[in-house]
């Protein structure tokens, strides 16, 4: 029988990403992730559930994440479910993951915040600059 583990996940960050390294020197990123859903109820009203899972990263990623992301910004992750299970007191424990093949950043908390360039002068007043600094023609 085949077997396909794969999902993709749109939500926010609950806690800025930590990042620790292997014995080898790999980079680990961890951080949370709330993808909310909301759906209408046979009575009319609105409801709303919230998913709360851990996103595991490695590699060069794992690092982009530390230096980019922080609690509250939008990603979108892709990659597989990965469940661990360990005994803690006699008692069986199992907790499952995304281990995160890609990451996509989507929004930074000061995005509607954006000031010019410190190499740049401000624009002239009445007139428009793109974020590329270029002029646009209206």
């Amino acid at each position: 029988m085949p077997n396909y583990n794969r999902v993709i996940l749109v939500g926010h960050l609950t806690r800025d990403p930590e990042c620790k390294y292997t014995p080898k020197g790999t980079a680990v990123s961890n951080f949370g992730l709330a993808v909310n859903h909301k759906y209408k109820t046979d009575s009319g009203g609105v409801k709303e559930e919230v998913y709360w899972g851990e996103v595991e990263v490695w590699g060069s990623q794992a690092e982009a994440c530390k230096e980019y992301l922080a609690k509250g910004r939008a990603v979108l992750v892709e990659g597989r479910l990965k469940t661990e299970q360990w005994e803690s007191g006699g008692e069986k424990k199992s907790r499952t993951r995304i281990r995160a093949d890609r990451v996509q950043f989507l929004s930074s908390p000061d995005s509607q915040k954006r000031e010019p360039r410190r190499e740049e002068a401000p624009p002239e007043e009445g007139r428009a600059v793109d974020e590329s600094g270029d002029d646009i023609p209206f």
